[in-house]
C-alpha cells in the first residue's frame, strides 16, 4: 500500500515515526507533508529531515494539502485538537473512510476523533518515548471503518520503532499509564540509584552509567529469559546478604506500593482527560 501522508505536528515522536519509514523506503519523502506551528520551526526542520519532505507552517495555504493525503498522522497537543479540527476546510472532509487518521493524542477517544473528523477512519495509537531509539511499545485501537489493508499498513508503520499491540480502546489508559508514563518512573529510579551511588562514594558520571546499565541489563534478562520478577530477585538476594538488607529498606519505604499507586493514578488521570 503506497500512501501519501500528512503529518500535523512534527515533534520528536512524529519525527521518530516518520523518519524510519522514509529510511526503509516504506514512504517516499516526496509523499509526506508536515505541518508545524511557525515559519521558524518549518525552516529549521527542513534542514533536519530527510529528502524532499515538505514542511510548512499552519498559516501557509499549502498546509491544507496535508488533509488531502491518504493518511494523516495527528501529533499535536491534545488541547489543540479542536482548533486543528476547526481549521480543516469542508473541501478537505474525509471521503467515506478512504482516508485514515492516526492520532497519538493522549486521552482523546476514537468517538471524539470521529466526531471532529467525519468521513475519516480513525486509529488511536499510544507509542512511548523509547520509540526514539527503536525500542518502543505502541498500543493500537481501531475505529469504525478501518479496513484490513489500513490495519496492516498502520501496524507495519509502527514496527520499525516499536513492538505493536492491538488493544480494545478500554485498555489504552492502563497501557499508557504503564508504557508511556513508565519511562519517567524508570528515569526517577535511575536517578535515585545513581544519587545513592554518589553518596556512597562513586563519581557522578560513573554512577549514572552504572545505574543505566544495571536497569538495561536487568530488563534484558527478565525479557530474554522470560523470568518472573520474583525469580530475578531471588537469583540476586542471598540469605542474610546485602541485597536482602536493601530490599527490606525498600519495602519499609513503600517503593512497591508507590509504583502500583503511580500506575493507577496515571490511568485514572488519563480517563479524566475525556
Amino acid at each position: 500500500m503506497t500512501v501519501s501522508v500528512g503529518v500535523i505536528g512534527l515533534g520528536r515522536m512524529a519525527r521518530a515515526l516518520i523518519c524510519p519509514l522514509i529510511e526503509r523506503e516504506i514512504l517516499r519523502s516526496s509523499e509526506v507533508i508536515g505541518v508545524v506551528g511557525s515559519e521558524a520551526t518549518a525552516t529549521r526542520l527542513k534542514s533536519e529531515l530527510p529528502g524532499d519532505l515538505t514542511v510548512v507552517a499552519a498559516s501557509d495555504p499549502r498546509a491544507m494539502e496535508a488533509w488531502n493525503a491518504q493518511v494523516q498522522l495527528l501529533a499535536v497537543k491534545p488541547q489543540q485538537l479542536d482548533a486543528v479540527a476547526a481549521s480543516v476546510e469542508p473541501s478537505q472532509a474525509g471521503r467515506s473512510g478512504s482516508q485514515l487518521l492516526i492520532s497519538v493524542l493522549a486521552g482523546v477517544t476514537l468517538e471524539r476523533l470521529q466526531s471532529r473528523f467525519p468521513g475519516r477512519a480513525c486509529v488511536r495509537a499510544v507509542p512511548n518515548t523509547p520509540c526514539l531509539v527503536g525500542e518502543g511499545l505502541c498500543g493500537l485501537a481501531w475505529g469504525d471503518g478501518v479496513t484490513p489493508e489500513q490495519r496492516l499498513w498502520v501496524t507495519e508503520a509502527f514496527r520499525p520503532v516499536s513492538e505493536v499491540l492491538e488493544l480494545p480502546e478500554s485498555r489504552l489508559d492502563a497501557f499508557l499509564a504503564l508504557t508511556s508514563s513508565g519511562p519517567a518512573y524508570v528515569a526517577l529510579v535511575a536517578e535515585a540509584l545513581a544519587d545513592g551511588a554518589v553518596a556512597a562514594g562513586l563519581p557522578r558520571d560513573q554512577a549514572n552509567h552504572l545505574a543505566h546499565r544495571t536497569l538495561a541489563g536487568s530488563a534484558a534478562l527478565l525479557d530474554r529469559q522470560q523470568l518472573h520478577p520474583g525469580q530475578l530477585k531471588d537469583m540476586v538476594a542471598s540469605p542474610g546478604g546485602t541485597t536482602m538488607a536493601a530490599l527490606r529498606h525498600l519495602e519499609k519505604a513503600g517503593l512497591r506500593s508507590a509504583l502500583i499507586e503511580a500506575v493507577i493514578a496515571a490511568t485514572e488521570h488519563g480517563r479524566g482527560l475525556r
